[in-house]
């Protein structure tokens, strides 16, 4: 028997990773206790997910564990022991804007969480791959000091810029405003690539760009195509953070996301960093997202402005693919935007039709 260890397994890209793995044949642990509803109220609440999953996966197993409480997470994974052949760790506290209201749940779960699952992994199956969720807030608000121009719709980079293609590891997680969440995802991103460097674990750091797609339970501080899409779906008023609505992101599809995940399975490194994103296939601007959900539903978005942006929110982030391509050539973006959107208001009609 071949097990995967998943933590927030009913999250957006932890449901992706149980479907994906548990077709390849492999017995799926989840771990996730909601935190998210915790997190964002009762619209953000992942129950809906885990109840799919183990309605439609018969080798799927749930646990309603804290990722905090370390005996626990021990407990699993010593009753799991040498079946275990992957841990995917993509639970976490996901937003800068509630992290600053309650910093210590922030931190104990991003980081501490992290350090728990690394340390059962090393003690019970030190061998199989670690793969772990980080984010590209690690750079915090340094993409703000490249040099951008200003478009009708969007910001976008000087076209001479070294970063034209995307911005890379190569640039630095050190002397910016990271926001408290960005400060807490550096202390695990770097935990990981420690815990591979110095026990010679299988680990990896994906730094992600935003992620998204059907089974997102978008909200305000977390969320962005999910939530925009859905607001425009049920009529809810939406609120765009400065930066005139035109800050670009780039966005990975959750499938993409896990494929991405696959090819590192297979064919392992230690402590390795990769900026996982849609780049420059996949990117919009908050102006250009609204259009394109404004023209899939067939209803204006009823949105305000406000001047303020989000402290150490980016203007302009476009992942650069390159490094994890040149070293996974079979992996490729499959979802673009208006693919991405289109899906998730197929996806979502029956269920935010009543909302």
């Amino acid at each position: 028997m071949s097990i995967a260890i998943i933590t927030g397994s009913a999250g957006l890209v932890g449901s992706e990773a149980v479907r994906f793995f548990s077709r390849l044949g492999m017995t799926v642990v989840g771990i996730d206790n909601n935190m998210r509803q915790f997190f964002f109220g009762e619209e953000a609440s992942n129950d809906w997910n885990r109840k799919r999953l183990e309605q439609e996966i018969s080798t799927y197993t749930h646990y309603d564990t804290d990722i905090r409480d370390y005996s626990k997470i021990a407990d699993i994974f010593k009753h799991f022991g040498p079946s275990i052949s992957l841990v995917i760790h993509a639970a976490a506290q996901p937003s800068h804007d509630w992290a600053a209201g309650d910093p210590f749940s922030d931190f104990s779960v991003n980081a501490n969480g992290t350090l728990n699952l690394l340390q059962a992994t090393r003690e019970y199956c030190p061998e199989v791959p670690f793969i772990f969720t980080s984010t590209n807030k690690v750079y915090g608000d340094k993409p703000n000091d490249l040099p951008l121009i200003e478009l009708e719709k969007r910001w976008e980079i000087e076209p001479s810029h070294v970063y034209v293609s995307g911005i890379s590891e190569d640039m630095s997680i050190d002397q910016s405003k990271h926001s408290l969440f960005g400060a807490s995802k550096v202390a695990a991103d770097v935990l990981v690539q420690e815990y591979g460097r110095y026990f010679g674990m299988k680990t990896v750091s994906f730094r992600g760009g935003c992620l998204t797609g059907p089974n997102h339970s978008g909200t305000q501080l977390h969320g962005f195509l999910a939530y925009v899409m859905r607001c425009t779906m049920t009529g809810t008023p939406y609120t765009i953070f400065g930066y005139k609505g035109k800050q670009v992101r780039d966005n990975i599809h959750s499938s993409d996301l896990v494929n991405a995940f696959y090819e590192f399975y297979k064919n392992p490194g230690s402590g390795e960093v990769y900026n996982i994103g849609g780049g420059r296939e996949s990117n919009c601007s908050m102006l250009e997202a609204i259009e394109l959900c404004q023209e899939i539903v067939g209803r204006p978005l009823q949105y305000s402005y406000t001047e303020t942006n989000r402290s150490g929110d980016h203007i302009w982030y476009v992942s650069d693919l390159s490094k994890f391509q040149l070293r996974y050539p079979d992996w490729s973006i499959r979802y673009n935007i208006p693919k991405i959107l289109h899906e998730i208001y197929e996806c979502n009609l029956e269920r935010w039709s009543h909302s």
